[in-house]
Formats: C-alpha cells, structure tokens, sequence
C-alpha cells in the first residue's frame, strides 16, 4: 500500500490553493453586476472624457523597448544566484557566467546595431 505519510499538510495547502481562486470566480460570477449599460461602457483615461476610439496603433519603438528590458532583467534574475554562490561554484560555473554574459552582450550589440536602441 502506497502510505503518505507526512505530506499530509502538503496536500492540504495544494487543495486550498486550487480552491481559492475557484472560490474567487465562482463568487465573482454570483456578485458581479449582469449588465453593463451607460457610463460604465466607457473606457476610462484619467476622469477624462475619451477622445476617439480606443483601437489605435502603437509605435513599435515601445515593444521593441519593452522586449529587450525584459530581456536584460530576466538576466539579472538568472546571474543572482549565481552571484550569491561565487564562493562554493569554483572556476567552472565562472566560466559558464562569462558565456552566459557574452551570448547576453553578443545580442545587445545585435540589438544596438539593428538600430532597437534608436529613438529617433
């Protein structure tokens, strides 16, 4: 017979942790308001009456800015344990942080170059 023993808690937190955000929704279903008719149809901008449509084009500038934050940020979340555990890795994990930050600089010349840094 398969016992668990010990992962009794375990299983109690992963059972109200499925169960919360069901909770949520089904409360949300039950409570929210059915329609929606007048003001409430209005997009919202900062008290602000809305001048035209809601569905304009963005320049690609802005992704194009927003892509290679996340790029390097994600990078700094990858080099952070790695830089808590200089000490213990030895020379091997050193080595592989360097060609980690090479591929990353490799792309941000990439990008540079490409003209994604560009404003203008």
């Amino acid at each position: 017979m398969f016992l668990l023993t010990g992962y009794e808690y375990f299983l109690g937190f992963l059972l109200i942790a499925a169960a919360v955000p069901v909770l949520a929704l089904v409360t949300n279903l039950i409570v929210a308001p059915k329609g929606r008719t007048g003001e409430r149809k209005l997009t919202y901008e900062s008290g602000m009456e809305p001048i035209g449509g809601a569905w304009i084009q963005f320049n690609i500038r802005y992704y194009m800015f927003a892509l290679v934050f996340v790029i390097f940020d994600v990078e700094t979340v990858f080099l952070y344990p790695w830089a808590v555990a200089f000490n213990r890795l030895g020379l091997l994990a050193f080595i592989e942080a360097l060609i980690f930050i090479a591929i990353l600089v490799i792309a941000l010349a990439y990008a540079w170059r490409k003209g994604a840094l560009e404003w203008s």
